[in-house]
């Protein structure tokens, strides 16, 4: 046996090392031990059981050949006969109301998911209309307010204009004593004089 293992080429099996028996006591330290064993091998493919087939009656007969004549003197086990296709009878036309019935849930089901998806469709466009509302208050407040500073600043350098270093002088003609200053050509006045009494020169 050992020759012919040697003769052949391939590698010796490695012997699988003893492990201690381990009693599960409740139900997670069981799961934890199939985990166990599972993660010792990854590359080992764990086999998926498929879904089970929903059960359904068997189809009638194409051909019936025990066909039951109408002559009297019938055996004993016609009855029973009888009763096998009383039962499949029975259990057909069971499967076919749970059918209809499973038929009508789903179709009431899938009717209430439409009125939900609608409904739900209905209040995420209000939602959105209230969103892009308050979107475009937000941006005429904002614009709005740009607008204000701009005339802000409009008007107040517009007043410093005025109120800027301009000189101000008087000609020979202009009387001044009524206003208590020199009356000669070229006095500058202060600027909180009245500039309508004065000719403006911008330097």
């Amino acid at each position: 046996m050992a020759s012919s293992a040697a003769s052949s080429g391939r590698p010796p099996r490695p012997k699988k090392e003893p492990q201690a028996l381990v009693i599960p006591k409740n139900a997670a330290e069981e799961q934890k031990l199939k985990l166990e064993r599972l993660m010792k091998n990854p590359d080992k493919a764990v086999p998926i059981p498929e879904k089970m087939s929903e059960w359904a009656p068997r189809p009638p007969p194409e051909f019936v050949r025990d066909v039951m004549g109408s002559s009297a003197g019938a055996g004993s086990g016609e009855f029973h006969v009888y009763r096998h296709l009383r039962r499949r009878e029975y259990q057909r036309q069971d499967y076919m109301d749970a059918m209809a019935e499973k038929q009508k849930l789903d179709a009431e089901f899938q009717k209430r998911l439409e009125r939900n998806k609608i409904a739900a469709e209905e209040q995420t466009a209000k939602r959105r209309k209230k969103r892009q509302k308050l979107k475009e208050k937000k941006l005429l407040a904002k614009k709005m307010k740009l607008e204000q500073k701009k005339q802000k600043e409009g008007r107040h350098m517009s007043s410093s204009w005025l109120m800027g270093p301009w000189d101000c002088t008087l000609p020979h003609s202009r009387p001044l004593g009524s206003v208590g200053l020199p009356a000669q050509q070229g006095a500058s006045l202060p600027l909180a004089f009245p500039l309508y009494l004065c000719s403006l020169s911008v330097k």
